[in-house]
């Protein structure tokens, strides 16, 4: 075989580690939301069949977050131990043991497993935005749009089937749980070429020499408000829209069909904010439209009309799809390389899943004292305030450590 000829089988070679590799990660991101999404409209089958009072019910929901939150700042230690691929790989393994024993039917095994589960997520959600700037530096935005868009489109899917899997005979809860396995499984299954092409080289992504810094630097703290504000946002309305939209004069129905438009806008925007984001030469303009349209959306809700509210639902979609799509890309966009990438996810993610873990309850709470929505959606318009001056700070071009341009 001359060189030309061995070029050429080079060149196919690693054209299909490449491909490989995208689906690897578009079924890493479509593990990072159907189990948590799965298990929401199942609650009320959960409850009545474990017995369980609905604080304890609700906790099902809420302990991923926490684990999110509690666990996102060590994550990139540990993927610098044992190599970023080998992290992911092992965080499959324990998302599928989770998935496993949380659908056993027991009320032990649900929490055990709901444990696992939050714990797996949460080295995804930390490791995949560096792993991507690492491994694409030159289609960042792209990267980024495919592996969110898998994880809202599974999300979605998680959220719609559960219930009819659930009522398939023999299946129940259980196994409607169970079958999000398979997915994890086949992420497994795909990811390990990964470990053997990387033998000898595995990515690490700490570096001790900026590994507290960080923590002391403003554009890092801007960039973990505005996860903690959009996060906060879309945890709050995925919770309390319908309960919000049946007090207009909505059916249960009805507001749940509302619930699906705007977790369906977000899916497209999930995709083109990150390609757009990194062409511009900063992100101020898209963090302005985005809490315009979130403001909007809220404005609609508060006024209640009928005709109004799908317009909201829309705009509500598109904005949370865009605030997260930035702060994913102000975790590569800000930072010179991956492994600074990781640490910046992982302390932007703490913040914002303890953030999104409150914000549920402190809404609900104001509902309680107030008797109405109004202020509690006057409230979400001053985090979505938060949210802009959060962004504009974050959308700035420069990254963590260095000053503005042009700056003394």
């Amino acid at each position: 075989m001359n060189t030309k000829d061995l070029s050429l089988e080079n060149q196919q070679k690693n054209k299909r580690r490449t491909w490989l590799l995208i689906f690897g990660i578009i079924l890493i991101g479509s593990n990072l939301r159907a189990p948590l999404t799965s298990v929401g409209s199942l609650i009320p089958f959960i409850r009545d069949d474990l017995a369980l009072n609905n604080a304890i019910a609700g906790s099902i929901t809420t302990l991923p977050l926490i684990a999110f939150a509690l666990l996102s700042p060590f994550v990139p230690k540990l993927a610098n131990r044992l190599g970023m691929e080998w992290t992911i790989f092992l965080s499959m393994l324990i998302l599928t043991t989770g998935i496993i024993v949380r659908s056993l039917a027991d009320v032990g095994f649900l929490f055990i497993g709901t444990i696992l589960i939050g714990t797996a997520i949460a080295f995804g959600n930390v490791l995949l935005p560096g792993f991507i700037k690492m491994n694409f530096p030159l289609k960042i935005g792209m990267m980024t749009g495919v592996y969110a868009v898998s994880m809202n489109i599974f999300g979605a899917l998680g959220s719609g089937l559960s219930v009819p899997l659930a009522a398939i005979q023999g299946f129940g809860w259980p196994g409607a749980l169970a079958v999000f396995a398979c997915i994890s499984f086949l992420a497994i299954l795909v990811w390990v070429p990964q470990l053997l092409q990387r033998k000898g080289t595995t990515n690490t992504i700490a570096v001790k020499k900026n590994g507290n810094h960080l923590w002391k630097s403003g554009l890092a703290w801007k960039v973990t408000l505005y996860m903690g504000c959009q996060s906060f946002l879309f945890y709050t309305l995925i919770t309390w829209l319908p309960d919000i939209l049946r007090t207009i004069g909505y059916s249960s129905s009805a507001a749940g069909w509302m619930v699906f438009l705007m977790q369906f806008s977000v899916i497209p925007i999930t995709f083109i904010i990150p390609i757009i984001a990194e062409r511009l030469k900063n992100q101020i303009s898209l963090s302005i439209v985005t809490a315009y349209f979130y403001a909007s959306g809220i404005l609609g809700l508060l006024i209640g009309h009928p005709t109004i509210v799908p317009v909201s639902a829309i705009l509500i979609g598109i904005a949370s799809g865009s605030a997260f799509s930035l702060s994913m890309m102000f975790f590569t966009l800000r930072t010179t390389d991956g492994k600074q990438a990781a640490e910046l996810s992982g302390m932007a993610q703490s913040f914002g899943y303890l953030l999104a873990a409150t914000g549920p309850v402190l809404i609900g709470a104001l509902h309680d004292i107030a008797n109405s929505w109004s202020i509690p959606l006057l409230l979400l318009i001053g985090i979505i305030g938060l949210l802009l001056l959060a962004g504009i700070g974050s959308g700035r071009q420069r990254t963590v450590g260095e000053k503005l341009k042009g700056s003394a």
